[in-house]
């Protein structure tokens, strides 16, 4: 695909289940749930879709593995489903599979759907991972939040920014995202919070407190995409298309070499300049309207920032204070509470932080709606800093 994908599919409808701890659901709830949305959106039967991509991680815990767990639940109509997983970027891979698909011409209409139900598990925070590979003898005792909290230290050592000055950034991005998801009746957490309760938290992994980390939860959600001359046909206009989907793994070198020096998110930076190049994108600046990012962390959403050119190298500590990233800001991000308000059922986040730019710009995002978008960002990795799966993607209307 030389020439990229933009503007060659539209997103037909997409529908996205209330997260949270969903003890009254199951797998199959979920998918429902968001399935019987999106389908009434688009406004098609199930006979008119042709294909499917199924993105959940933990197969293990109730959703099941391979396709049929979705064919089921859904009673779809005799067509393949192909299960996929990238770890935390798996949705925003299911997303890339179906518009592929569609892109390429193997089939007219095809279905994305993200579900984890990850509060059954029994585990506070993420299940272990299984045991059999060789990870473990040379990154013994790994935890996602001792992680992220290296990625704090080494930006603060490059960039000489004070403890209490990074602590108070991180801070308000948080803060920001709670004011965002407290309007959003379908995240998890929907209280607003204050600066000072995040600088009292108790600390999880210095200097990341209780409230710079997001949750777990459960959740499903959906994205039914098509060609834009089959949309209009089925009578749909101000269509969202996708205008770049990049997707780039760590090969190594993070790990492997004495170059990175662990301040930064290495794929992003690929993965967003490809993304900008792809979209005909020449200053992500001006030109972005919003940005869902992956905030499993505060230190992630402010460091993501600059990977993604909407912040100068050091300056994130400076534009998140100011502003720059909030709901009335030049860049809005987790305009719908992100992450830290949804949680990170982790099949399903690349795909709900889609629905919130899909939402945003069809005008239909309610008490939360931004002023005109017409470009948006999503952002979605998967693992840690040091070696991970990044996914950029790029929407907007037809022809912007």
């Amino acid at each position: 695909m030389a020439k990229g994908i933009k503007d060659k599919v539209a997103i037909l409808g997409m529908g996205c289940s209330k997260f949270g701890e969903r003890w009254d659901a199951s797998p199959e709830d979920l998918m429902v749930e968001a399935y019987l949305e999106a389908m009434t959106d688009a406004g098609i039967a199930p006979e008119q879709i042709d294909a499917a991509w199924f993105s959940t991680h933990m197969d293990d815990v109730g959703t099941g593995r391979g396709g049929t767990p979705m064919a089921i639940a859904l009673r779809l109509p005799d067509i393949g489903v192909t299960r996929v997983e990238n770890f935390c970027a798996g949705g925003s891979e299911a997303i890339r599979a179906a518009v592929y698909a569609v892109a390429s011409g193997a089939c007219d209409i095809a279905l994305a759907l993200g579900i984890e139900k990850l509060k059954d598990t029994g585990y506070g925070g993420l299940p272990v991972a299984t045991v059999g590979t060789y990870i473990p003898q040379w990154y013994p005792n790994a935890v996602a939040p001792a992680n992220f909290a290296q990625l704090a230290s080494a930006y603060r050592r490059r960039h000489g920014v004070p403890a209490d000055l990074l602590k108070r950034a991180i801070a308000h991005v948080s803060v920001k995202s709670h004011a965002n998801g407290a309007r959003n009746p379908k995240a998890h957490l929907r209280k607003e919070i204050t600066e000072e309760q995040v600088l009292r938290a108790p600390i999880v992994a210095e200097p990341l407190g209780l409230f710079d980390c997001c949750g777990v939860s459960d959740g499903a959600a959906a994205v039914i995409v098509t060609r834009p001359d089959i949309a209009r046909n089925l009578g749909k206009r101000d269509l969202v298309t996708f205008k770049a989907l990049q997707v780039v793994a760590s090969n190594g070198w993070e790990m492997q070499s004495n170059e990175w020096d662990g301040s930064y998110v290495h794929t992003a930076r690929v993965a967003a300049q490809r993304a900008y190049a792809e979209a005909g994108i020449a200053n992500p600046r001006t030109e972005i309207s919003m940005t869902e990012v992956h905030d499993c962390f505060s230190i992630t959403e402010l460091v993501t920032m600059e990977d993604l050119g909407l912040s100068a190298p050091g300056r994130a500590v400076h534009d998140v204070l100011d502003g720059v990233f909030d709901a009335g800001g030049k860049v809005p991000c987790q305009i719908d509470g992100g992450l830290k308000c949804f949680g990170h059922p982790i099949g399903a986040s690349g795909i709900r932080m889609l629905y919130e730019m899909y939402l945003q710009l069809l005008g239909r995002a309610g008490p939360r709606q931004l002023s005109a978008p017409r470009i948006g960002l999503t952002h979605n990795l998967g693992g840690q800093p040091s070696q991970n799966v990044c996914s950029v993607s790029i929407v907007g209307l037809e022809g912007a």
